[in-house]
């Protein structure tokens, strides 16, 4: 499974945009699989660190155990309003994968004061196996994607 930095040596103008669409928004929805196999979406954070994405949880949320139990994930990376004018919407991006739970206590902690005690939460490493940016183009719907198995492709829709 492709690391971010792994996808961004396979496709470094795709993964541009697709950071690029990530920081514009500081809440993304990551879509995780229940028990029951039936999806369920949720707000998120990512960062990106030591050429990876990352993810964290509240300790104990339903994401991280949606995740613990099939790491399988989608992400979207928020989107603003298309204007009346097209051209000028700047599109969004979505990732998708396989999450691995990271417990090193040094990163999988946060502490609100020198006096309180650690608070656990959960840190998820985010492999790549798919990545797309959707844009406006002229009068067409413009996606690009790559993918760990198929590499880069271009996709117009009028």
């Amino acid at each position: 499974m492709p690391s971010w930095s792994e996808f961004e040596a396979a496709a470094p103008d795709l993964a541009t945009e697709v950071r690029r669409r990530l920081e514009a928004h500081r809440h993304k929805t990551i879509a995780t699989l229940r028990r029951d196999g039936s999806p369920r979406i949720s707000g998120t954070e990512t960062e990106f660190r030591d050429g990876e994405l990352w993810i964290g949880s509240m300790w104990q949320a339903l994401k991280a155990h949606d995740l613990q139990r099939d790491p399988r994930f989608a992400l979207h990376s928020g989107s603003s309003d298309p204007p009346d004018d097209p051209p000028d919407w700047p599109g969004d991006a979505k990732v998708a994968g396989v999450a691995e739970e990271i417990t090193d206590p040094g990163r999988g902690h946060q502490v609100d004061g020198p006096e309180t005690p650690p608070e656990p939460s959960h840190l998820f490493r985010l492999d790549v196996r798919e990545a797309s940016t959707v844009s406006v183009s002229g009068d067409e719907l413009l996606i690009e994607m790559w993918t760990a198995d198929g590499g880069t492709r271009t996709i117009r829709r009028k």
